[in-house]
């Protein structure tokens, strides 16, 4: 059953027509990824799902509930949470306190088991509970992102680009925390620029040009794809 639907969306940047008219679902218990060169769409759709944008048409259902114009905190709420681009940690507040954030919208007494769960996957944050964010190197700012979202309990985790500006042994970990995740039970929708490593990891992918879906199939079918292989994979 569709955890998500995205139901024909049209999102302008001022005259900008930035998403035109795209549809997708995400199932419960699948990694969906959305792929595609730098503005072809990939964020605007993730700020639009999760309430920062607004579509001028179509639907977005979440769990059977039309989610459009929700505001965005009421949907973290709802089981929807979000890991922005750029981390956008809290850089001046400690590890712990930013895990404690994203608890906002949960009752206290699941903060402390929430944070045990989140230091059970992270190792490493639990090392640097202590440590100012803004300390951190890029790849531990990452997993305190990814963290924090899930410390919000969520149904359906979104993912804006979680390998960026990361070196090459720290995308296999993020990756690795993906697949971990998955396996937990979260459902995952993925953008992101490292195509490979999207689709390895995901059950289906939807390729984007210039705000339109242009493709879309298994993970491994995108792998194989001549068109995919071409523009996206380096041959």
């Amino acid at each position: 059953m569709a955890m998500l639907e995205v139901h024909d969306i049209n999102v302008y940047y001022g005259a900008i027509h930035a998403i035109k008219g795209i549809s997708f679902e995400v199932n419960e218990g699948e990694i969906v990824t959305l792929i595609g060169a730098n503005g072809a769409g990939k964020s605007t759709t993730l700020k639009t799902i999760s309430g920062l944008l607004h579509s001028r048409t179509g639907s977005i259902t979440f769990q059977g509930e039309n989610i459009a114009g929700t505001a965005p905190h009421k949907l973290v709420g709802k089981g929807l949470a979000q890991v922005p681009e750029g981390r956008a940690v809290f850089l001046q507040m400690t590890v712990e306190e930013n895990l404690e954030m994203g608890a906002y919208t949960r009752p206290n007494a699941e903060v402390d088991p929430g944070l045990e769960k989140v230091y059970d996957q992270f190792p490493r944050l639990k090392e640097r509970r202590k440590q100012i964010a803004g300390t951190l190197s890029g790849g531990e700012q990452q997993m305190l992102a990814m963290g924090r979202a899930l410390m919000s309990s969520p149904r359906l985790m979104m993912l804006d680009e979680p390998s960026m500006g990361l070196a090459p042994i720290l995308v296999d970990q993020i990756f690795d925390i993906i697949r971990s995740l998955h396996k937990n039970g979260t459902t995952i929708l993925l953008v992101e620029q490292n195509a490979r490593m999207a689709l390895s990891v995901a059950d289906r992918g939807y390729v984007l040009e210039t705000g339109k879906i242009v493709t879309s199939g298994s993970g491994k079918e995108l792998l194989s794809d001549e068109s995919v292989k071409k523009a996206y994979l380096g041959g």
